[in-house]
Parts: C-alpha cells; sequence; structure tokens
C-alpha cells in the first residue's frame, strides 16, 4: 500500500465496511468507532490516543472478527503510524480480558455482544496473565480505549464524522515510501 494517500485509504475504510452493521450492536461499526474518538477527545486525551480510539476496530473493516482484529487493524495502521497510535489498537481486545479479570463489576458492563465475544477471545485473563499485561508499555492506554469503546454504542449519539478527526490523523502520519504525510 505504499504511496496511496494513508487518510484517503481510511476514509474509504469507514464510508464502506465502516457503513456495515456492527456485530449485533446498535450503530455501524463507523459510528461505533467515530463515538469513541468523540469520547477520548472529550476526556483531554492525548492525539495519539484519541486517533487509537477513532481506529481501534479498524481491523474489522478489513474483515477480520473477535480476537484478531485489533492485532490485525494495528499491523496494517502501522504503515502510517507509529506504536502510540497502533499499540493500544492492538491491545484493546486483552484490555477488555484483563478488565473482566482486574475489576469486579467490569463483566455487568458489557454488552451482550461483548460478553459474545469475551468467549471467544479467551475469556477473563488468569491472575499471571493479568499481571503480565499490566506490565505492558501501553497497557494503561488500552485500558482507556477499552472504556471508550465500551461506551461508543448508543444509537442515540451523534459522532463526528470522520473529516472531524481527519486533521488530528495527520498530524499522527510518519513518512512511509512515497507518501510524506501533509
Amino acid at each position: 500500500m505504499t504511496g496511496i494517500e494513508p487518510l484517503s485509504a481510511i476514509a474509504e475504510l469507514f464510508a464502506g465496511p465502516g457503513a456495515r452493521d456492527y456485530l449485533g450492536e446498535t450503530v455501524t461499526i463507523g459510528e461505533h468507532m467515530r463515538q469513541a474518538g468523540a469520547l477520548a477527545e472529550a476526556a483531554g486525551a492525548a492525539a495519539p490516543l484519541v486517533a487509537a480510539a477513532v481506529l481501534h476496530d479498524v481491523g474489522h473493516l478489513h474483515g477480520e472478527t473477535d480476537a484478531r482484529h485489533g492485532t490485525a487493524g494495528a499491523q496494517w495502521l502501522s504503515q502510517w503510524f507509529g506504536p502510540a497510535v497502533t499499540e493500544p489498537v492492538r491491545l484493546h481486545v486483552a484490555a477488555k480480558r484483563y478488565l473482566c479479570a482486574a475489576e469486579p463489576g467490569y463483566f455487568g458492563l458489557l454488552s451482550p455482544e461483548s460478553v459474545r465475544t469475551l468467549a471467544l477471545q479467551g475469556g477473563p485473563m488468569t491472575p499471571e496473565q493479568a499481571t503480565a499485561f499490566e506490565a505492558l508499555p501501553c497497557a494503561r492506554d488500552a485500558v482507556a480505549v477499552r472504556r471508550w469503546d465500551d461506551q461508543a454504542k448508543d444509537p442515540a449519539v451523534a459522532a463526528p464524522g470522520f473529516g472531524h478527526f481527519e486533521p488530528l490523523l495527520a498530524g499522527l502520519l510518519r513518512s512511509q515510501g512515497s507518501w510524506t504525510g501533509r
């Protein structure tokens, strides 16, 4: 994909596959991701974390489901963004498993679809897995993305369009191949 303008490629995913239903949720995948980005902005998160929130489910837009979508999305995004964006994307599924193990009551906050996918993603972490997760450099950011992910499923919320996030994303692009950013 070298030479393809990254923001156009991402925008096309939001406009195409992002307009699909979101695995049994009440919003589309694109609405869900934009809601997560808006929640990160409202929380005053740093730009890379806002980007991670708005891009966290990009792996779903490439057809990945359940446990692999975080890794697949992070890998695809890594051609344009650094680890401050891609690692929380990669780890947001693990963060759900971690929170189910580490935080009493968290499981009760999950949507029915999120409960279903939790089983496919390996279920709650063991104490050893939770300790190892906590030691990861981006674990805290992944947990923040996960919390916005959980909240970003409200059909009554009008999230900003993808264009709202483009300047923020453009500012985080790294030079890659023939594309040198904006």
